[in-house]
């Protein structure tokens, strides 16, 4: 049996049996189209995921699953509607490290709690961050970025204070001693214009959100925050290649719905996302054709993703540390 299969039968093992009062309780889940709540105004790497998943898991559990973009502070806007809403199996979030893992560190009234309010259901994928610039700009490297910074600070774009982004343009910041001024924007789609136009010296984004532009020479990434260059483009450097050594960077997207969503119900939802990521499937192509990893079959579960969150968790903290960044 092929290891991709091996595995993805091992994490389907590994969702838990819920009682069997619990099923008969919520055997018509569901009869009426879901919610998946993204944070995020429309074109970024959480809208772009997002859709996908939306699509094909709710061709498995045989109910559309409406987009509802809610954008805002970082992703908290969105995160406390999707918070304080019915744990009925209707509303989840399309969930990133900004709302879930970065916000904490940012903003010292978030309004909700990313462990305590919500629930994890599946990973799904991650993607490298990626520092694009404009075709025409004389900046080839991160290097050659670095050292035009010295002479003057250069305008880097992201998705928005407390995004993952944000974050990683910090972290940045602190390991090279660059001259950064942060341009926020409400998301990664909103700030392609002024990468393409030169308006802003670059942006700080994910690579599923610009490859595109890349390959068709609209504008150009000049480094990768991964350990290798990225298949789908092997001209794209890393960033240790332009001497910033273990420098690493990635923005992920997963499933999480109010806590009081039933265990049943939370179990079908990461079954179906299992389902429709399983080897092979037309959303796992697809999510590859975009730049994205799909997340390892373990990760897909609840206790897998509720771990990998709190991984995420403690290197923020230490990120935030590093960087200098208190919440306000």
């Amino acid at each position: 049996m092929p290891s991709t299969r091996r595995l993805f039968l091992t994490g389907l093992c590994a969702l838990p049996a819920w009682p069997l009062a619990g099923r008969h309780a919520h055997a018509a889940y569901p009869d009426r189209p879901i919610h998946f709540v993204v944070p995020f105004t429309a074109g970024g790497n959480a809208d772009i995921v997002g859709r996908v998943i939306a699509d094909v898991v709710g061709g498995v559990l045989q109910q559309p699953i409406i987009i509802d973009n809610r954008p805002g502070a970082g992703g908290a806007v969105g995160a406390v509607f999707a918070a304080h809403a019915p744990g009925d199996g209707y509303t989840m979030m399309v969930a990133s490290n900004g709302p879930m893992t970065v916000n904490p560190f940012v903003n010292a009234k978030l309004g909700y709690d990313p462990f305590k309010d919500f629930v994890p259901i599946a990973l799904t994928s991650y993607v490298p961050h990626v520092l694009i610039v404009s075709e025409t700009s004389e900046v080839k490297t991160i290097a050659d970025l670095i050292t035009k910074s010295k002479s003057r600070s250069v305008n880097i774009g992201t998705s928005g204070i407390g995004s993952a982004t944000h974050m990683t343009l910090a972290r940045l910041e602190h390991a090279t001693g660059a001259k950064i001024t942060h341009v926020p924007y409400r998301s990664g789609g909103q700030l392609l214009p002024d990468v393409i136009s030169g308006a802003i010296d670059g942006a700080l984004t994910e690579l599923s959100t610009v490859l595109q532009l890349h390959k068709a020479k609209q504008a150009r990434i000049i480094g990768a925050a991964s350990g290798a260059r990225p298949t789908l483009a092997p001209d794209i450097a890393t960033f240790e290649e332009s001497g910033v050594m273990g420098f690493r960077a990635q923005s992920y997207i997963g499933i999480v719905a109010p806590t009081q969503t039933p265990g049943d119900i939370v179990e079908r939802v990461a079954r179906a996302i299992m389902e429709s990521l399983a080897p092979g499937k037309p959303a796992v192509a697809t999510l590859i054709g975009q730049g994205s990893t799909i997340a390892l079959p373990q990760e897909m579960t609840p206790a897998g993703f509720k771990a990998f969150l709190k991984r995420d968790y403690d290197e923020m903290a230490e990120a935030a540390k590093i960087a200098g960044i208190v919440p306000s």
